[in-house]
């Protein structure tokens, strides 16, 4: 067996300003002159690290272009009040209410238009009521609306994502026999994301009629909450369908005045919403909900409803 001998190489050591001729080994050398180089491989590593991304936009910085806010994850609710960034969308409802003798259906038509993150809307309502054989009808107040977020915030890991807004209705009275009083509703809303299919919107608002009447300067407070989770078509390959939406919501309102102070009503709705193969450049969505009271004040005046709806955005 050959026996490899390390080689030594001369080098000059200068000591109090001496010279010293002293023999260093190829494995010495070779570990000074990592030693010398690693300064600069770690300069250069960190030259070369990614940047982190600043996804903060708009005022105060309080957006974020990670939000799913208007990417179509939130579905749209029945009775709570949507809240989502909706482009182009139009929309018809149709509600039929059950409360004792009395039996009511409401028909609306919904038009929703977007600028940047601004949604603007206008709905135009029917409503027909029987009660003890006495007939009541007409059109409803012409509805103006307007929301807009003004906080973002999405985690590192991106399951968590909440958009937090504010919003404004306006209720112009026809004079009608279901429409006398104009009504003001400012609101705050938002739209939470936990993961890739589980939402939860809110919204809060504080009413306010104007005009005369019995209902005349009424106030209440509303508010609702919409749980929805979607499933795509890749886990339940429903012919036509892209997405089916099982929802769960809660509305209530509690008056604050006219006799009514601390009366709450509440009613929930479970249903779903299929959103099917878009026509062109149309997607219909269709929609389906059993309503119920939740306490007695809301048996009252609902035993049972059956919410429809057709929603097309382009």
């Amino acid at each position: 067996m050959t026996n490899h001998r390390q080689r030594d190489f001369p080098a000059v050591v200068i000591v109090a300003g001496m010279k010293l001729k002293v023999k260093v080994s190829a494995r010495v050398l070779g570990m000074l002159s990592l030693l010398a180089f690693t300064p600069v491989w770690t300069a250069n590593a960190q030259t070369n690290a990614p940047a982190a991304v600043d996804t903060r936009y708009g005022l105060f910085n309080w957006l974020d272009h990670r939000s799913s806010y208007g990417q179509g994850l939130y579905p749209e609710p029945f009775l709570v009040d949507d809240s989502n960034l909706e482009i182009n969308e139009a929309r018809f409802d149709w509600l039929h209410t059950k409360a004792r003798n009395a039996t009511g259906d409401s028909i609306k038509a919904e038009f929703e238009k977007g600028f940047g993150l601004t949604t603007v809307e206008a709905a135009f309502s029917f409503e027909r009521a029987v009660d003890a054989g006495h007939v009541s009808d007409g059109v409803g107040n012409i509805e103006l609306g307007a929301r807009h977020p003004f906080y973002q915030f999405v985690s590192d890991n991106d399951f968590f994502d909440t958009t937090l807004g504010g919003a404004i209705e306006l209720g112009i009275p026809v004079h009608s026999t279901v429409s006398k009083n104009t009504e003001l509703v400012p609101k705050i809303f938002n739209d939470l994301r936990l993961g890739n299919h589980f939402t939860v919107q809110t919204i809060l608002g504080y009413s306010t009629l104007f005009g005369g009447g019995a209902e005349g300067g009424a106030q209440k407070f509303e508010y609702g909450l919409d749980f929805g989770y979607s499933i795509p078509h890749q886990q339940l390959r429903i012919p036509h369908v892209q997405q089916l939406v099982p929802l769960f919501e809660l509305s209530g309102e509690t008056g604050l005045n006219h006799g009514e102070s601390g009366r709450n009503r509440v009613i929930g709705l479970a249903g779903f919403r299929v959103n099917l193969d878009t026509i062109g450049h149309v997607q219909p969505r269709l929609g389906l909900g059993f309503v119920f009271p939740l306490n007695g004040n809301a048996h009252n005046d609902v035993h049972w409803s059956i919410a429809t709806s057709l929603v097309f955005e382009y």
